[in-house]
């Protein structure tokens, strides 16, 4: 198991790397970058604007701008963001609380109504359920995920008023549980509407493949209650494919985010993320996209350990 661990981060410090290279590279050759903002200020001059690019290191060739941020990162040092000189670590910090808020509840939400809507569908098969359920699978597909949000909002909070329009809680009222739910219920139903769709879909599969194995019908025959089968039986062997959607879901889930909360203002690395590239703020950009790889790494690994616990057949050497 050791080894197996040791041989996969081993791996994911390769990917890691690749995806800084190509990542970095994007950022600098796409139009505009962190001077344009002092263009729009008629008193700066030309040597001003070379003074600040020397300062920033903007004026050494790609390669020399790339190995000395990876050099300060395997020291410990993010950078600095243009905007604020804050350090890089420090705003990521800030903001991650506010995203793996939205993220766990969004995910747990989808897990437990695709769960639920993909065994229903498994025992139903071919169903006005099951149809009903493959059709909404198919729609939240391809509803884009802004379009969705802004009709949240203008349904439910400009016409009924019942959610709030934006931000992640109540404004000069003292911190509570029913608030925080409050200003989630919006954001989470946007972000879980679109993992239910693979979440429901995985899990009908899955649960077909077992539902007419030798075992369920010896268990049936034996006399075992039904949803003891279904749960005990046939769910846990179903659980592997969604043991990998779990892991893959991690860049899905903060790609989500990302237009989850600029949509509602919710206070997040996602929104951060929008908002530094409104700036060609590098530093942060490139600490994000770390970041969220260093997750979607752990995540894959994760998944992977949780194979064994699924199947006892399954050994890691």
């Amino acid at each position: 198991m050791g080894t197996f661990i040791l041989h996969r981060l081993l791996q994911g410090v390769v990917v890691l790397v690749g995806v800084t290279i190509v990542a970095f590279g994007l950022l600098h050759l796409a139009p505009g970058g962190p001077l344009a903002m002092y263009t729009l200020t008629t008193s700066m001059r030309a040597e001003d604007m070379a003074r600040i690019s020397h300062e920033l290191g903007l004026d050494r060739p790609l390669p020399v701008q790339y190995a000395r941020w990876a050099a300060n990162l395997a020291r410990g040092d993010w950078g600095r963001s243009y905007r604020d000189s804050r350090p890089v670590l420090v705003d990521i910090l800030d903001r991650l609380p506010g995203t793996v808020e939205l993220m766990l509840a969004s995910l747990l939400v989808a897990v437990a109504v695709g769960i639920a809507v993909g065994i229903l569908g498994a025992l139903k098969r071919y169903s006005l359920f099951d149809y009903l359920a493959t059709t909404g699978a198919m729609v939240s597909l391809s509803i884009p995920t802004f379009w969705f949000g802004l009709m949240m909002i203008f349904i439910f909070s400009v016409l009924l008023g019942w959610i709030p329009s934006g931000d992640m809680y109540s404004l000069g009222r003292p911190f509570s549980v029913a608030d925080r739910l409050h200003h989630l219920a919006g954001p989470v139903t946007v972000l879980g509407f679109v993992l239910v769709a693979p979440w429901s879909r995985y899990t009908r599969s899955g649960m077909l493949d077992v539902l007419y194995q030798d075992y369920i019908r010896t268990a049936r025959a034996k006399g075992v209650a039904a949803p003891i089968v279904v749960v005990r039986h046939a769910l846990r062997n179903a659980l592997i494919p969604l043991l990998t959607l779990a892991g893959v879901q991690l860049p899905m889930l903060f790609g989500g985010a990302l237009v989850t909360e600029t949509v509602f203002s919710w206070p997040g690395m996602g929104r951060f993320f929008v908002d530094s590239l409104g700036y060609r703020d590098y530093p942060v950009l490139m600490g994000i996209l770390i970041f969220t790889g260093i997750l979607v790494i752990l995540g894959n690994l994760f998944a992977d350990l949780l194979y064994a616990v699924a199947d006892p057949r399954i050994r890691f050497a």
